[in-house]
């Protein structure tokens, strides 16, 4: 398979070099289908390979070629070539799709080499109508050619793309301004790379990956580093992705940046101080990721192997011992299992807290605390008792029960409840057995014995009680801050990482509630539509998810496997309701661009219709004139007079060839095709041929170029007809008795060619808007122009790479400034790469 990010990059020609080299290596080669679209270079390389003869068809009375599937069968080929593997067969054809020809040939034991752009992929397809404004109607199944044993790349640099549809060598030359200002252009050529780069990579990965898999190959494989980087999300962890991106950029490494968040219920932003961290990791050129997980080790390790990631980069902040063994260090957990990945700590001053909204009835003091408690309750307590029997002997009981109390209180504190009412009845019983008359019986003599018993007891209780519902009411708390965090999350514009459209919500839903899935579906004629959606499966229809929400009348908000809270649904609710305003949004958004569209493609239609009723129509009308008085058989005009005539008719032609040419120009400087070819080459040689080229009025030019200026680096076409176009403007407005001065000279490392004239000026508050198409500051002496010739100068200088200023003639008029760069001091010499013609 070659693949392809547009038209015009190669594939078609790729495919037949390949076709021609196996050929020489003595394979059976044939061509079953080819477009060479009437370019000589690919239809060379025809030369030598067998054509299998087209199954001829007609549609509509067109007469269409497809590939005779029975007779490639027939010949049998080792290797047939066939182009354009998502193209719609004829009617009449045995398969609707020439992909499923091909499949027909590979199960007949044919080897094939196809052709294909990135913009067929059927799992792309929406992607690339958004960057190009382009729906593609021939798609293939992403499978299909991800069952390719080869997949080549065919690349070309956007610029390149663009010159080879200038020079005509991928449409006609009727359709080259129509491509080149739309599905064409620099941004979309660029995106379209991307697309196509990614998706190849992506496709080298999984092959990798599918190949460890088969051999049970967990240990990742260094075939590229990838560094990934823990962010806490708390102060002083910007040293930490700081020090990641100056190993990534060592080590020429992909950074990734992973941040952990609690597995059960709303995750909210922990901390202030992520979405400054995201950022940073952004602007280091690194790609933000998140993860679900309560064990932090665990999960950064799991990421890190799923991400075939040869370093890991984790922060340490300077902790008290008992706080981690209370709360734990994921740090020794990570460097203990992490296998081949190499791991480096960073230390830092912050502290990371810990989530701050449990789920359900999740335990909200950690299991070290709770294990801790025990061990004080049922350790300490006997200890307690061997003390005040052996070595405070003799203590009264209401001291006693003084010290079981203090320990009650601690196991309650570490622990909670339960440790705490544990503590509290092994106390009593222990009190009793030991220390209360009579010792080792359960009978209690004297009444106040039994009161200082039960009133130990129920403090002890109480306390424990107390403190249970003290941790709950943090948790409480903590839930009720994660909520509004959420919602501020949700109501912001351009959240940092979901952004504020409906796909980015409704990711941001799925990860937030930890579902499996969520989508927004829109009811329509044919069944439901999907507007959003994330996750794993595909979520159709709500009877395709676990619960549903109405957002409006005819939209749904569909879940897959969520287990939600009471408070949990409000939040929900609140998402919802963002989620529909953000889509009502895009649709106005959309509405207003069309809007605005229109209006600037009305108005250059307005201008241009201008342009063509009068300045076009009025050389027409003269060309008519002369013509028709020299076709008058009635007058017997003289030699003179025709002579007249004539001049009139190629004075006027010419004329109307430059307004032409520069409408064609500024389309072209419009759609950004201007094709330079850089050479060096005298300012006086530039300035000579733009003079020669100048109509009426060159006579009133005067130039002082010296001899001995340095040559300069620039495309010598181009800058001709910029000098031509500032010098004709120059003498449509200096006075008939005023000279259009044009000098040059070196101004520190560049020449400065100056076009000087004499006419009226042009006020400073008005420069920017004189390259304007269309645009002219008043009607021009001449009553000649359609305001495009200093549209098209200036875009042909910064084509170039060259500056144009306008400056204020000194006693009156304009001075057009071009800066060029001198030949032997250019900083980045720019030559054409040779076009070939392929598609």
């Amino acid at each position: 398979m070659f693949l392809g990010a547009a038209p015009g990059v190669g594939t078609t020609y790729a495919m037949l070099e390949e076709g021609g080299r196996l050929r020489e290596e003595g394979r059976d080669v044939a061509i079953g289908a080819v477009e060479t679209r009437g370019r000589p270079e690919t239809a060379a390389l025809l030369e030598g390979l067998e054509v299998v003869a087209p199954h001829i068809l007609t549609d509509r009375g067109r007469r269409l070629e497809e590939i005779d599937l029975d007779a490639v069968v027939a010949r049998r080929p080792e290797v047939v070539l066939v182009d354009e593997l998502a193209h719609t067969n004829a009617p009449g054809s045995p398969h609707e799709k020439r992909w499923e020809d091909v499949e027909t040939l590979l199960d007949a034991g044919i080897d094939v080499l196809s052709t294909l752009d990135i913009r067929h992929l059927e799992s792309l397809t929406d992607v690339v109508r958004d960057i190009t404004g382009v729906s593609q109607e021939e798609t293939i199944p992403d499978q299909v050619v991800r069952g390719a044993d080869e997949i080549e790349l065919v690349d070309m640099t956007e610029e390149g793309i663009r010159r080879r549809l200038a020079a005509g060598n991928i449409y006609p030359a009727e359709r080259i301004d129509a491509a080149l200002a739309n599905y064409f252009r620099p941004g979309n050529l660029g995106a379209l790379r991307q697309l196509a780069l990614s998706w190849t990579a992506d496709h080298v990965d999984d092959a990798l990956a599918r190949y460890r898999a088969i051999q049970g190959i967990e240990d990742p494989w260094e075939t590229k580093e990838r560094l990934v980087v823990a962010i806490a999300g708390v102060a002083g962890g910007d040293a930490v992705i700081r020090r990641a991106a100056r190993m990534a950029m060592r080590a020429r490494a992909d950074l990734l940046g992973v941040f952990v968040r609690p597995a059960q219920g709303i995750t909210d932003e922990t901390h202030a101080t992520l979405s400054d961290q995201r950022d940073l990791l952004a602007q280091l050129g690194g790609r933000y990721h998140e993860v679900v997980g309560d064990d932090v080790g665990e999960a950064l390790l799991a990421f890190g192997m799923a991400e075939n990631a040869t370093q890991l980069v984790v922060g340490a902040f300077r902790r008290p011992r008992l706080d981690e063994w209370l709360r734990g260090s994921p740090i020794s957990k990570i460097i203990r299992d992490s296998g081949n990945i190499d791991v480096h700590v960073v230390s830092y001053d912050g502290a990371r807290q810990r989530p701050r909204l449990p789920r359900g009835k999740r335990a909200t003091i950690g299991w070290r605390r709770t294990l801790t408690a025990w061990v004080i309750a049922l350790v300490g307590f006997p200890f307690l008792t061997w003390l005040l029997l052996h070595g405070l002997a003799g203590t009264p009981l209401h001291i006693t029960l003084f010290i079981y109390l203090l320990a009650a209180v601690v196991v309650a504190a570490v622990g909670g409840k339960w440790p705490a009412v544990a503590a509290a009845v092994g106390g009593f019983v222990l009190a009793n057995w030991y220390f209360t008359p009579p010792v080792r019986t359960w009978t209690i003599a004297h009444l106040e014995d039994l009161f200082s018993l039960f009133t130990f007891l129920v403090v002890s209780l109480v306390v424990g009680l107390l403190v249970g519902i003290a941790t709950r009411k943090s948790a409480e708390a903590g839930r009720a801050r994660a909520q509004a965090e959420a919602l501020a999350a949700t109501s912001a514009q351009g959240h940092p990482r979901f952004g504020s459209d409906p796909q980015g919500l409704v990711l941001r839903i799925k990860e937030t509630f930890s579902l499996t899935g969520a989508a927004v579906l829109r009811r329509s004629p044919a069944g439901w539509e999907s507007l959003a959606q994330a996750g794993d499966g595909d979520l159709s229809s709500p009877e395709d998810g676990t619960e549903s929400i109405e957002l409006t009348r005819d939209m749904v908000l569909v879940l897959r496997d969520g287990r939600l809270t009471a408070d949990d649904r409000r939040v929900l609710r609140a998402f919802a309701a963002q989620t529909t305003q953000a889509i009502e949004r895009v649709g106005l958004e959309r509405e207003a661009r069309a809007a605005e569209t229109m209006a600037e493609t009305e108005r250059l239609r307005t201008a241009l219709l201008r342009a063509v009723s009068h300045d076009l129509r009025t050389p027409l009308a003269t060309i008519k004139a002369s013509v028709t008085s020299l076709l008058e058989t009635g007058v017997d005009w003289s030699a003179e007079q025709t002579r007249g005539f004539l001049a009139t008719t190629l004075e006027e032609t010419e004329r109307l060839n430059r307004l032409v040419g520069r409408l064609l120009d500024a389309s072209r400087v419009q759609a950004g095709a201007v094709p330079v070819f850089f050479r060096d080459i005298g300012v006086e040689e530039v300035v000579s041929a733009a003079l020669a080229g100048v109509g009426s009025g060159r006579e009133r030019v005067e130039f002082d170029i010296p001899e001995n200026l340095p040559p300069v680096w620039t495309d010598p076409t181009l800058l001709e007809r910029v000098v031509a176009n500032l010098v004709e403007n120059a003498i449509t407005w200096s006075p008939p008795d005023a000279p259009v001065v044009v000098t040059a000279g070196e101004v520190g490392d560049r020449i400065d060619l100056r076009i000087v004239d004499r006419g009226p000026g042009i006020p400073p508050d008005q420069r920017d808007a004189i390259f304007q198409p269309f645009q002219r500051l008043g009607d021009s002496p001449s009553g000649e122009g359609v305001g495009l010739g200093l549209t098209v100068t200036k875009g042909f200088l910064e084509a170039m790479g060259n500056e144009l200023e306008v400056e204020e003639t000194s006693g009156g008029g304009t001075t057009m400034v071009i800066r060029l760069e001198m030949a032997d001091r250019a900083t980045n010499p720019r030559t054409p790469a040779p076009i070939r013609s392929a598609s």
